[in-house]
């Protein structure tokens, strides 16, 4: 039975990734720090299993993914690493609470995650870890800053744990779209050049896709949209600064 983990799971990309993987009969666990919401889509989804968590909390992550993958014989097939927060905004103009509150949940939460679900990964045979990465972490972006410099964080991990847990058996990959439609981006009061340059053409559900796709296949990035695409693969080709230089107009 396969089986899926989704952390920040109640709306938006994690919303729609359940429910596609629900409806092609995997096995869904469901973790968001909002209950209502997270109570109200695992009714949507037959009773899916589902815990009301902070994924800043070591503790309480840890006892939850046991749970989840005890209710699975201790196997855990995908960790999908949805949770995030996100704020638009000039560096100056956030507190820093907001900055480090952005840093904690975006990489210190995809830590705990990953940490918790380690020793049940190992034991299932084509175990995946999926992170929620950002086109922002292919060069920083203004006014997204500690935004930016978490997917960064998320970018560097992932590629570290590709090939570190390579001989566990485990694959790890992120997904990386440019701004998509989620309550997350429409709640922002603040509206960065590159939002206005890039516009928002993608839905949750087309990267609830992705990561189906991923969920199939190999690969350690992936990223989506056809624009974002054609800047990933001429970034790696790049010199850094032809990149700085695409930011530097994207965000004018």
């Amino acid at each position: 039975m396969n089986t899926i983990l989704i952390s920040g799971a109640a709306s938006g990309i994690g919303a729609a990734t359940a429910k596609l993987f629900h409806q092609r009969g995997w096995r869904v666990g469901l973790i968001d720090l909002n209950p209502e919401p997270l109570a109200a889509l695992s009714a949507e989804l037959g009773g899916a299993w589902q815990r009301a968590l902070d994924v800043t909390d070591a503790e309480a992550v840890t006892a939850a993914v046991r749970e989840f993958a005890d209710t699975h014989d201790g196997h855990l097939r995908l960790l999908f690493n949805c949770a995030g927060i996100l704020r638009f905004g000039r560096f100056e103009d956030i507190s820093l609470a907001e900055h480090n509150r952005i840093i904690a949940i975006n990489v210190q939460g995809v830590l705990n995650c990953c940490y918790a679900a380690l020793p049940y990964l190992k034991r299932t045979p084509g175990a995946q870890v999926l992170n929620m990465g950002s086109a922002s972490g292919l060069y920083g972006v203004p006014q997204m800053a500690s935004y930016s410099a978490s997917k960064f964080a998320v970018r560097g991990l992932t590629e570290a744990l590709e090939l570190e847990w390579r001989e566990l058996g485990i694959r790890v990959a992120d997904l990386m779209p440019p701004f998509v439609r989620t309550p997350m981006v429409a709640s922002q009061t603040f509206e960065p050049p590159v939002l206005r340059r890039l516009g928002v053409t993608l839905v949750a559900e087309d990267i609830a896709r992705a990561a189906w796709r991923q969920a199939q296949s190999g690969g350690v990035h992936r990223p989506i949209g056809a624009m974002f695409r054609a800047m990933y693969w001429s970034g790696q080709l790049s010199p850094p600064a032809i990149n700085r230089w695409v930011m530097a107009w994207l965000s004018r």
